[in-house]
C-alpha cells in the first residue's frame, strides 16, 4: 500500500488495488496556454518515479499524433530541458482540435496494444475531457486494461467541478494588464474604445479586465459577458451615458455576446453581423481570430452616437476597436506564479492517482479551500463524465444588476489567481 497522501475524492487505493505495468502516452489538445507545459512536465516527473511505468511517449498534436504513431521519447528529456519547457508558453507537444471517432478509438487500441500502453493522459479543456471519455469507453468495451486521465486546462475557466482552471490566471493577468494600458491610451486621446476578449460561453476572462481599474474613472467603464442578455439599444444608452459623463468610454465585451446579439437583433431592427462559417470537429464556430464583432460594435456606435457628438461639439467622435484574439493564450512574461504552480501540481496529481489508485479513469479538479484573506486549494479526483457534462458559467454575484459591469465579489475571487499589478502614477493637476 502506498504511503503517498490520497487525493481528496479519489477511490481508496488500499482496497483491491491492481498493479498495472506498461507504457504511457501523453498528449495535449485544444487551445494552448501559458502554463499547459507545466502540467506536462508535472506528469512526466511523477511518472518517471514509478516502477510501474516503462516508456513515456509524447504524442505530437494530440489524437492526430497518436493515430499516426508520431511519438517522441519523453524519458530522454533532461531535468534541465524539462524545467525550461515548463516555463515556456504554448503546447510543447503541439495541439489539435480533432474529435476522435469510434473508428479512431479502435485504431488507437491496436496501437496501444502493440506498444503495451496502459496509461493515457490527455491535457486540455472540456472537449478534451469528452475525447478522453470516448477513448475510455471504447477501451472498456474492448476489454482492454488501460487508465485514461484528463488533465485540465482552459483560459475560458469554464470546466465543471473546478473553482478555476490552469491557464486562466495567466490569461486573466494578460487581459488585466492589456486593459490597463489601453485605458491609459484612451485617457490621452479621448473617444470610445471597444475591446473584444475571448469567452464563448463564460465571461471569466472578459471580467478580468475589471482588475485594470485603479482610479474611480478608470476603464473599462462597461463590461459585457455571455451570461447576460445583450441589447444593442441598451448598449448604445450605456455608452452614451458614460461618454456624456467622462468624454470617453472604454468597453470590454466577451466574444460570446456575438451570439447573444444575433438572438435579438431582428427584434430591435438592426442589421445582423456577418459571421464566419468556419467550425471545428466539435461543431464550434470560429469567434476568435476575426475582428467582425469589434468592427460591428464600433460601426454601430459611430453611426448612432457619432452624429450626436459631432452636432454638440463640432468634432467627430473618435472610435476604435481591438480584438485581443489569440494574444491572450501564450503571451510570455505574464505568467501568474499561482497558475504555474497549480498547473504543475494537477499534472503530478493526475499521474500519481492513475498509477497508485485502483484501476480508474478520471480527472483532477481544483477546489478553493481558503478564506477570502487566505488563499488555499485542494486537488480532487472526479470521474471524466463530471467534467465533460457541460460548461461552468460565471455566478450571478460576479455580475452587476445592470448586466454591464463586474462586482467586488469577482475581484476577491480573481486577485489571488493573477498576482500583483504595477501601481500607476498620475499628476495632481493643480492649477497655477
Amino acid at each position: 500500500m502506498s504511503n503517498t497522501p490520497k487525493t481528496p475524492g479519489a477511490p481508496d487505493a488500499s482496497v483491491g488495488r491492481v498493479e498495472l505495468k506498461g507504457n504511457v502516452i501523453i498528449g495535449q489538445a485544444g487551445g494552448p496556454t501559458c502554463v499547459i507545459n507545466q502540467s506536462l512536465v508535472g506528469a512526466i516527473r511523477e511518472l518517471v518515479r514509478s516502477k510501474e511505468i516503462n516508456d513515456i511517449y509524447g504524442a505530437l498534436h494530440g489524437i492526430d499524433g497518436m493515430l499516426e504513431e508520431d511519438f517522441i521519447d519523453l524519458r530522454a528529456e533532461t531535468p534541465r530541458s524539462l524545467e525550461r519547457i515548463a516555463r515556456t508558453p504554448s503546447s510543447a507537444l503541439g495541439s489539435t482540435r480533432t474529435k476522435p471517432t469510434t473508428e479512431d478509438c479502435l485504431k488507437l487500441f491496436e496501437i496501444c496494444k502493440k506498444r503495451e500502453v496502459r496509461y493515457l493522459f490527455y491535457i486540455g479543456g472540456d472537449d478534451t475531457a469528452k475525447a478522453s471519455g470516448i477513448v475510455a469507453d471504447a477501451a472498456a468495451g474492448a476489454d482492454y486494461d488501460m487508465r485514461v486521465f484528463h488533465i485540465p486546462k482552459t483560459i475560458d475557466n469554464d470546466l465543471l467541478e473546478n473553482d478555476h482552471c490552469p491557464g486562466y490566471g495567466s490569461a486573466a493577468r494578460f487581459v488585466a494588464l492589456a486593459s490597463m494600458g489601453d485605458q491609459l491610451d484612451n485617457r490621452s486621446l479621448k473617444g470610445v474604445k471597444v475591446n473584444v476578449i475571448m469567452g464563448r460561453r463564460a465571461g471569466f476572462l472578459t471580467a478580468a479586465s475589471v482588475l485594470a481599474q485603479q482610479r474611480s474613472d478608470d476603464g473599462p467603464h462597461l463590461i459585457y459577458v455571455p451570461e447576460r442578455p445583450f441589447s444593442l439599444d441598451k448598449f448604445l444608452r450605456d455608452v452614451t451615458q458614460v461618454h456624456d459623463e467622462l468624454g470617453r468610454c472604454v468597453v470590454a465585451v466577451a466574444e460570446g455576446i456575438q451570439e447573444r446579439i444575433q438572438e435579438n437583433i431582428v427584434a430591435e431592427g438592426h442589421e445582423p453581423i456577418q459571421t464566419s462559417e468556419e467550425t471545428d470537429s466539435f461543431g464550434h464556430r470560429q469567434l476568435s481570430g476575426t475582428g467582425e464583432l469589434g468592427d460591428y460594435l464600433a460601426a454601430f456606435i459611430k453611426n448612432h452616437l457619432g452624429p450626436v457628438v459631432e452636432e454638440r461639439t463640432g468634432k467627430k467622435l473618435r472610435i476604435r476597436a481591438d480584438t485581443f484574439g489569440y494574444l491572450q493564450r501564450c503571451f510570455p512574461e505574464v505568467v501568474s506564479k499561482v497558475d504555474a504552480d497549480e498547473a504543475l501540481r494537477v499534472g503530478r496529481e493526475a499521474a500519481r492517482v492513475a498509477v497508485t489508485d485502483e484501476h480508474l479513469n478520471g480527472t483532477i479538479t481544483i477546489r478553493r479551500t481558503g478564506t477570502a484573506k487566505t488563499y488555499a486549494v485542494s486537488y480532487v479526483w472526479k470521474p471524466l463524465e463530471a467534467v465533460a457534462a457541460g460548461h461552468r458559467r460565471m455566478p450571478d454575484e460576479y455580475i452587476n444588476a445592470e448586466g454591464n459591469g463586474i462586482t467586488e465579489a469577482f475581484r476577491d475571487y480573481a486577485l489571488p489567481l493573477v498576482g500583483r499589478f504595477p501601481r500607476l502614477g498620475w499628476l495632481k493637476g493643480k492649477p497655477i
